[in-house]
């Protein structure tokens, strides 16, 4: 299965970081070029002012056409690819969750990381490597640093794009409800900046460990953005009351024996 690492060709230390870390657990990947703040000119951030329920940073802007570029590399590839954020840390489960998901049929996508907040999801699953099971996700909220996406699941994000524009990355995924998603369990990716929730050590420096994307103020939504986030707000409400019979709403458990040591070492320091 191919991997693609999202990384800005400033962010070296990130690079160096993905590079051994990849390495170590012996797995290939290409690095893919991210999209940056000076890519994104004046008409095209204001082709997307209004697409989200609140006006979206150059640098959220920024993140979701990096993702979309691997999204064509999957549909130009017509095969599954693991997409990782260069700030996401791995578990030493996650090859042979690869190379057992890599045949899988009937699924867009493969949620791999947890961030904290409740899912909603189905109340059984089936049994993978690792002692980890693949469950149903009907409803999540909780980041794009490591999924696992199929070419029909990245041609349904393009066409929702088209529909509805764009927004932060995960929740244009969470908007795309044609998406057939699943999630692993224990989760086998967290981002950096998430050791410290999960009780794992992480001496990795700041400028690696800290979110490039959400670490300065949201810009303040008018009155015509206050009404379309109360109208979605509304609309997710009924959206979850329908999940209610069906799936259960819960955290997803992350097992903190099976991560990498890297963030034990000096790297980064």
């Amino acid at each position: 299965m191919d991997i693609f690492i999202i990384n800005l060709a400033s962010s070296t230390k990130r690079r160096e970081f993905q590079e051994k870390q990849l390495s170590s657990l012996k797995l290939d990947y290409q690095i893919i070029n991210a999209v940056s703040i000076k890519d994104i000119n004046h008409n095209t951030y204001q082709k997307h002012h209004y697409d989200w329920q609140r006006p979206l940073k150059n640098t959220e802007v920024a993140c979701y056409y990096s993702h979309r570029l691997a999204w064509h590399k999957i549909i130009k590839n017509n095969q599954p690819a693991l997409i990782l954020e260069d700030d996401a840390l791995l578990s030493k489960c996650v090859p042979k969750l690869l190379s057992c998901l890599s045949d899988k049929k009937d699924m867009d996508l493969v949620n791999l990381e947890n961030r904290g907040r409740n899912k909603f999801i189905s109340k059984s699953g089936t049994t993978l490597e690792c002692n980890s099971k693949l469950i149903r996700l009907y409803q999540d909220r909780t980041g794009a640093a490591g999924y696992i996406l199929w070419p029909e699941g990245a041609e349904k994000l393009i066409q929702c794009e088209k529909r509805k524009g764009i927004a932060l990355a995960d929740a244009h995924i969470t908007a795309c409800h044609s998406i057939r998603a699943y999630q692993v369990e224990p989760a086998p990716i967290i981002q950096l900046d998430q050791c410290t929730y999960y009780g794992l050590s992480n001496t990795c420096s700041d400028e690696i460990s800290t979110s490039t994307i959400n670490n300065c103020n949201n810009q303040k939504s008018g009155l015509s953005f206050r009404i379309k986030r109360t109208y979605f707000q509304l609309k997710l409400g009924l959206y979850q009351l329908l999940l209610i019979t069906k799936s259960d709403r819960r955290y997803i458990k992350t097992r903190k024996r099976d991560f990498f040591s890297l963030t034990t070492s000096n790297h980064g320091k």
